[in-house]
């Protein structure tokens, strides 16, 4: 006896695709704009959130840090999968109008990615005092070998077999504040490819957040989880063993929030 399919998966479906796509099945104006605005952070807030976990752990090392911010992420991308899932089953929420809040999800779980990686980043030395390199970088670790090895052309250093080193040449080439030749040409082509692969992977998991009865709660979660172990992955494979000590601008832990980076929250761009 053939399966009948669920009319309300269906629903969902179709109507998570309208909310991101057009008729010809490209996404709608503002949806990458959305989306990679996403990724980009500043680097005085992600120094103040490691500064908070160093009050909070003093004697920690580098890699006690860099397991504790994977724990914080983990727990963060799979929670709102599954809070926003569970939206579904709430009176007077349907399929539909719980469609705005997966795509609220599909940016908190960017703004949760990009908040890991970077941190990751500084506690292997790799200042991003730019939030162009730095969301360039996050996109990079998102789409794992292939974004890696766009980033090792930036120094003139293939990521493939490269291993650690490559990821120095390329941490340090972003780290510096001047202009970089052929980096608008690179940070298109990851930008591209990273958009590609997050609506391919977003879309199905904005779907399952959608589905009503509950059923998306679990979806919702677990999708972000796989997602979520997936990025932990690529990161440590783009830097590698964590440094033995910290380096030395976050040696100096203690210090207010608001002294970081020459006493300013603002842009550095």
């Amino acid at each position: 006896m053939a399966k009948r399919s669920n009319p309300a998966v269906r629903i969902a479906q179709e109507s998570a695709h309208n909310a991101l796509f057009d008729a010809d099945g490209k996404p709608k104006p503002g949806v990458h704009n959305m989306l990679l605005k996403a990724v980009e952070i500043q680097r005085p807030l992600v120094l103040a959130y490691i500064r908070r976990l160093q009050r909070k752990h003093p004697r920690a090392t580098a890699a006690q840090l860099a397991d504790i911010l994977e724990r914080n992420y983990l727990r963060a991308v799979t929670g709102g999968g599954a809070v926003v899932g569970a939206t579904a089953v709430v009176p007077g929420v349907g399929t539909v109008a719980s469609l705005g809040l997966s795509a609220a999800a599909t940016v908190g779980f960017l703004e949760a990615t990009a908040l890991y990686a970077t941190s990751l980043a500084e506690l292997h030395g790799i200042r991003l005092t730019n939030p162009e390199k730095a969301s360039t970088m996050v996109m990079a670790i998102m789409l794992g070998e292939e974004g890696t090895a766009l980033l090792g052309t930036l120094s003139g250093q293939a990521a493939a077999g490269g291993g650690v080193g490559a990821t120095k040449h390329w941490g340090n080439v972003l780290s510096k504040s001047l202009p970089m030749p052929g980096f608008s040409s690179i940070r298109n082509r990851i930008q591209k490819a990273f958009l590609k692969n997050l609506l391919k992977r977003q879309g199905t998991a904005l779907f399952g957040r959608a589905l009503p009865f509950g059923i998306g709660a679990v979806v919702g979660g677990a999708g972000n989880l796989v997602m979520g172990r997936a990025v932990v992955a690529n990161a440590k494979e783009a830097f590698g063993p964590m440094p033995d000590t910290l380096p030395g601008e976050l040696r100096a832990a203690g210090g207010p929030d608001n002294q970081l980076e020459g006493n300013t929250l603002g842009s550095q761009r």
